[in-house]
């Protein structure tokens, strides 16, 4: 158990101690953006496998156990969590890595996904974790997946920061009209659901739906239990 704590205490600690920080801004003004990304990639991959590799290892402590009947909700919220993070994925934001001058484009960058909120990846992380951490009630779960949820949450108000002091008036026009929180735009009236639905198009819920299947049918052969 130590080391998944360990493990995750490394991998939060370099996202909100860095990244997204003003250390990281001195750290990129002596080594440059390109080799500072290379060596947090590095890093992150580090802290990614050990996480994953000490909660495989980890004893079962068990909180308050693995809730069957809650599964068929953990399924949907992992359905909403692919949808999230797939489509998110393939639709440009100015809140991805290295496209901060997209909120040069003005109105033109806020379409489809980024109309329901600006860091639709993350939050699909974070409905992915969320799910896993309620249904599997055990203390390695609670420390893997409630570290993942942390810093996905962490992570939409980190960029924003970040992007608070890089852009500056570009990046409040771009707040203006968008939210961090899914839908909080839509409902303040400051976007609409209509164009966004339609600027996603079929094709990329098709393919978001595609990966959860193959999940569906594999996560029992992968992680010793099915999704439902």
């Amino acid at each position: 158990m130590s080391s998944l704590i360990a493990a995750s205490v490394f991998f939060l600690a370099i996202h909100f101690g860095v990244s997204g920080t003003r250390l990281r801004d001195v750290l990129t003004s002596r080594m440059g953006e390109g080799p500072y990304r290379g060596m947090f990639s590095l890093a992150s991959i580090v802290g990614i496998v050990w996480m994953s590799m000490a909660y495989s290892r980890a004893p079962a402590v068990e909180l308050w156990g693995q809730l069957i009947g809650l599964r068929p909700l953990a399924s949907a919220l992992v359905l909403l969590a692919f949808l999230f993070a797939g489509i998110g994925l393939v639709t440009p934001s100015p809140t991805g890595i290295g496209m901060e001058s997209r909120l040069t484009q003005g109105g033109e960058i806020i379409r489809g996904m980024v109309r329901i909120t600006r860091h639709p990846f993350l939050w699909g992380v974070a409905l992915w974790a969320l799910a896993h951490t309620i249904v599997n009630g055990d203390l390695p779960s609670l420390i893997f997946f409630g570290s993942l949820l942390l810093l996905a949450l962490g992570g939409t108000l980190s960029i924003d920061a970040k992007r608070r002091r890089h852009c500056g008036e570009a990046w409040e026009r771009f707040v203006r009209e968008t939210s961090n929180v899914p839908f909080a735009a839509i409902v303040a009236g400051r976007n609409r659901l209509v164009p966004a639905l339609r600027e996603i198009g079929l094709w990329r819920p098709l393919i978001a739906i595609i990966a959860y299947a193959l999940l569906l049918v594999l996560h029992g052969r992968l992680f010793g239990m099915p999704l439902v």
